[in-house]
């Protein structure tokens, strides 16, 4: 049997190189382990870890997209929800001007039914100006700015998609000219002027003037509720896109914490073997000294 030197300790090198490579293995498991994850930054596979990047940057784009999104739906919900309110008024508004335009109405009722009328223009008015989300409106402001489309980014790739515009800002104006008045709002308070006839309502019906001011809320109506259940499409697509992402980032870096587990075991083991092979190859050369007693 051959003894080992005293300066060069073979044995204990084997066995230092072993055990610096168990607690290397084992610190990295310790790292997966705490962090959930096999490849937590760029020391641990740098090609995945850029890839995560690239997927993690796409998720916060989407989710921002989202909440974009998110925000132009309230918009267009609030839009949905006045012309509806503005629909019911106009077709209340075509019963008034039956009556309006009867020749055989006594005029003291006739001026009931404009006062109603009147009443019933403001509130149109009301709706219009009311349908405001967020300092924002489709419909526009009476007598003021008209109602205009709006863009609104909806993909990780800075894409948008259009909300169409629902302006209307001139249609009290139009629903009083039905009956001959002149309407205008400034200040909160609303003016009319002229004399309303009978003939001028009557003419309105018969005529295409007040199925022009109709069809026009049906189209507005029936655009927005589009771009509505568009919106809904688009966000319900992002969501699915967030989590497909999600699911394939977990697949790149996640680690199997139950293997890691076991593992993390098997190395703590190896790790008490090393240091035990250690000390013994450190005691090897005290061996020589018993040829010296």
């Amino acid at each position: 049997m051959s003894l080992n030197s005293v300066n060069t300790n073979i044995g204990a090198q084997v066995a230092l190189s072993s055990l610096n490579h168990t607690n290397t293995e084992l610190q990295a498991s310790q790292k997966r382990i705490s962090t959930g994850l096999r490849v937590a930054d760029a020391t641990d596979d740098g090609g995945a870890f850029a890839v995560a990047q690239r997927v993690r940057s796409d998720v916060g784009a989407l989710t921002s997209a989202n909440e974009q999104l998110g925000n132009a739906k309230g918009l267009v919900g609030t839009a949905v929800s006045a012309l509806g309110k503005i629909s019911d008024s106009v077709n209340t508004a075509k019963a008034m001007l039956v009556k309006i335009g009867d020749a055989s109405l006594p005029q003291d009722q006739r001026d009931q039914y404009v006062a109603s009328y009147k009443s019933l223009v403001s509130q149109v008015a009301d709706t219009v100006d009311g349908s405001t989300y967020n300092g924002q409106t489709l419909l526009g402001k009476t007598g003021g700015t008209a109602g205009s489309s709006k863009s609104v980014v909806s993909s990780e790739d800075g894409n948008s998609l259009t909300i169409s515009g629902a302006d209307n800002s001139g249609l009290a104006s139009t629903l009083a000219g039905l009956i001959g008045l002149t309407f205008s709002r400034s200040g909160g308070a609303d003016t009319f002027s002229g004399t309303a006839a009978q003939t001028t309502a009557a003419t309105a019906l018969s005529g295409t003037a007040f199925s022009a001011a109709q069809k026009g809320v049906s189209d507005k109506l029936n655009q927005t509720g589009a771009d509505a259940n568009r919106l809904d499409a688009t966000i319900s697509f992002n969501s699915a896109k967030i989590d497909s992402l999600n699911a394939g980032l977990g697949a790149l870096i996640d680690t199997d914490l139950s293997k890691e587990s076991a593992k993390l075991q098997s190395l703590q083991i190896k790790q008490q073997l090393g240091t035990q092979a250690l000390s013994l190859a450190n005691q090897a050369p005290q061996s020589l000294v018993s040829l010296f007693r």
